[in-house]
């Protein structure tokens, strides 16, 4: 099935087939899908020129995420995936290392409060509180980029938003990847065409609606972003693959995006599977497309491009 991709991409979802058991059965849980966050994708040793600092944002956890090509000026605000129940800093952190390198800046991840202990809108307080921070620390909102993978993708798309309704100082530019958009887990052939191709299960991202959309949220414009007006956005990146579940979805916002008159920049990436990027460390599709990342912001923050 993937003949054109590496060895190592070939090698990797052989392994992900065999494992595809145990990830069904791990997703049928929120602790589950918190094992299997913690256990298969936060395990990666980071490079030695990587910095880790603790950082309180009036009172919401984060880690500064330092390379030694970090412009001290220079800021991208992430916000982790996990399916608004899952995930940390913790587990993306040998990921933002790399997005730090690629990009030129310093990287604020932040733990935000994560459902079913802290519904809707709890993670989008808590990220828009994040960005509010960085601005009273004195960080110049065209220095800063926003981004997020999966639901981090969505919360990007909320927290632009909102910081448009509250007449905020908008970031530079926005990098939503593999983003998930749509609480009603319903838009799109992609959802059942990608469905045992893709290393996402449905089950966490139905889990993840109940926990922090429940049912009368799931259409609101800050949980669903797909069914916002989108218009007066920054320029935005987003990078799908092919092969997601969440594929259709992310294009669609592109083009909802595109049609409200964004600046949109969409990468298809061929034969990719949800957020490939946390396994730059195993094959080099992801690494290129972090790299794809790097390049994008790099232009959209004036900074230099590396001698080739």
């Amino acid at each position: 099935m993937f003949e054109k991709r590496s060895p190592e991409f070939q090698a990797f979802m052989k392994r992900v087939d065999k494992q595809a058991a145990w990830l069904e059965r791990k997703s049928q849980t929120v602790e589950g899908i918190r094992e299997v966050m913690d256990d298969f994708i936060g395990a990666i040793p980071l490079a030695d020129d990587v910095s880790v600092v603790q950082e309180d944002c009036n009172g919401i956890p984060a880690e500064w995420i330092r390379a030694s090509s970090s412009a001290n000026d220079s800021v991208f605000l992430y916000i982790h995936g996990g399916c608004y129940i899952s995930g940390s800093p913790g587990v993306v952190r040998e990921f933002c290392s790399r997005l730090a390198r690629a990009s030129q800046c310093k990287v604020l991840c932040i733990d935000y409060r994560l459902a079913p202990e802290h519904p809707f809108p709890a993670a989008l307080e808590d990220t828009v509180a994040a960005y509010k921070w960085l601005l009273d620390a004195g960080y110049d909102s065209a220095k800063i980029v926003v981004g997020g993978e999966s639901a981090g993708g969505g919360l990007t798309f909320a927290m632009l938003i909102k910081c448009l309704q509250q007449q905020l100082p908008l970031p530079a530019a926005a990098v939503p990847i593999s983003p998930w958009v749509d609480m009603e887990v319903s838009f799109g052939k992609s959802l059942t065409r990608n469905k045992g191709i893709d290393m996402a299960p449905l089950e966490p991202l139905r889990l993840g609606s109940r926990a922090y959309a429940g049912d009368k949220n799931q259409r609101h414009p800050l949980a669903s972003p797909l069914y916002a007006d989108l218009s007066g956005l920054p320029p935005l990146l987003i990078q799908v693959g092919t092969n997601e579940v969440l594929l259709d979805e992310g294009l669609e916002i592109a083009r909802r995006a595109e049609q409200a008159g964004c600046d949109v920049t969409l990468q298809q990436w061929d034969d990719m599977t949800h957020v490939w990027h946390w396994y730059a460390s195993i094959f080099p599709e992801a690494q290129q497309a972090i790299e794809a990342v790097g390049n994008w912001v790099r232009d959209r923050l004036n900074h230099s491009h590396p001698a080739a």
